[in-house]
């Protein structure tokens, strides 16, 4: 069989010899043969089709670890897991697009203040927190109230009270009236504050250095949900049917796999994968996440902490959220999902429905 040296082929499959070189080492696309002597890389011409692939898929922006997983599937699944990995860059674009009309608006003055909507919208709320079946005491503090749902998981000695003190500063804010302009202002100036109290907990802890906690929140302001989001603790959308995971985890393994590194299966059983790289904690200065999202009647948000999200199943929180209709039924629910997993941690979840006002 004729064989083509690495730049006849980079030329055939429009991908550098540099990309190539590093396709190699990832296992994701071998030379056909090597040479012993000099290294050079030697390709067969029914390598092209592969290479293509993998050209099409890196220009979707997909992570090279995902691509090896694609790669290794039939035509139908290849498919499916190509249409799932879209499906997450729309939902990311859409949270981008809420949060760029909001800037275009305020910006522009055309609307200063939130506003009134023909159809009011409200929202139905649940919050519950479990010890667990494996902790002798509960760090997290899991929050629901008119304008305010939170989430958050205290870790250290003191992570029980340092989760409380973030939640706590939160709080304030439903007391508050902030017009539209000032929103995304008002929630960066409370992850300040709630940094604040967690290292005043920390200070006169039992080891100052180690307790913190990660906060996921959400701030109904009538039309919008702004949230805020820093460590592993999650959101989740349910619109259309579909759920989307709308944070993204501040932690080692999720770095990993963002860069190719590792695959999220591969991240799923990692020995560091609880390893936070950002979370409010002792004297740090933290960067939150903070985006608006355009709130839809119907829509239905789930906040958790990874005590849920890390043992239970992304199509077993779908199948909860997408047929228990009652917030109350659906975090009891999904509270025992965590412990007949095993319930290694504590586990806290907020579910919040978007609904119409009845006139």
């Amino acid at each position: 069989m004729e064989l083509l040296t690495i730049g006849a082929f980079a030329k055939a499959s429009r991908l550098s010899p540099k990309a190539l070189r590093l396709y190699d080492e990832l296992g994701l696309l071998p030379p056909a043969r090597v040479d012993p002597v000099t290294g050079y890389r030697f390709y067969t011409p029914g390598q092209l089709e592969r290479a293509q692939l993998v050209a099409w898929l890196r220009r979707l922006g997909m992570p090279l670890a995902h691509i090896r997983e694609v790669c290794g599937l039939d035509a139908a699944a290849a498919a499916q897991e190509v249409r799932a990995f879209w499906a997450r860059i729309e939902a990311d674009t859409a949270a981008r697009r809420d949060l760029a009309t909001f800037l275009i608006d305020h910006l522009s003055w055309k609307n200063p203040i939130v506003p009134s909507t023909t159809n009011p919208l409200h929202i139905r709320y649940a919050a519950l927190s479990d010890t667990g079946l494996v902790r002798d005491s509960n760090q997290d503090t899991a929050y629901a109230g008119s304008r305010l749902l939170a989430v958050a998981d205290g870790f250290g000695p003191d992570g029980g009270p340092a989760s409380a003190a973030a939640v706590e500063v939160l709080k304030r804010l439903e007391s508050d009236s902030i017009p539209a302009g000032n929103l995304l202002n008002a929630l960066g100036d409370a992850v300040d504050q709630a940094q604040q109290a967690v290292h005043g907990v920390a200070s006169t802890g039992h080891a100052p250095q180690e307790a913190g906690t990660t906060l996921t929140a959400m701030l109904w302001t009538g039309s919008h949900l702004a949230l805020v989001h820093i460590g592993d603790s999650r959101a989740y959308l349910l619109r259309d049917g579909e759920l989307f995971q709308i944070t993204h985890d501040h932690t080692l393994v999720q770095s990993m796999v963002d860069e190719g590194r590792i695959t999220a299966d591969e991240a799923a059983s990692h020995p560091q994968r609880s390893l936070l790289m950002r979370a409010l904690a002792g004297a740090s200065n933290p960067a939150a996440d903070i985006h608006l999202h355009d709130a839809q009647r119907g829509d239905r948000y789930l906040l958790c902490s990874d005590g849920l999200s890390s043992v239970v199943a992304t199509e077993d929180l779908h199948q909860v959220v997408s047929t228990v209709t009652d917030p109350e039924q659906a975090v009891r629910e999904l509270i025992a999902l965590a412990n007949r997993s095993g319930g290694p941690d504590n586990v806290s979840c907020v579910v919040a429905d978007v609904l119409e006002l009845q006139q």
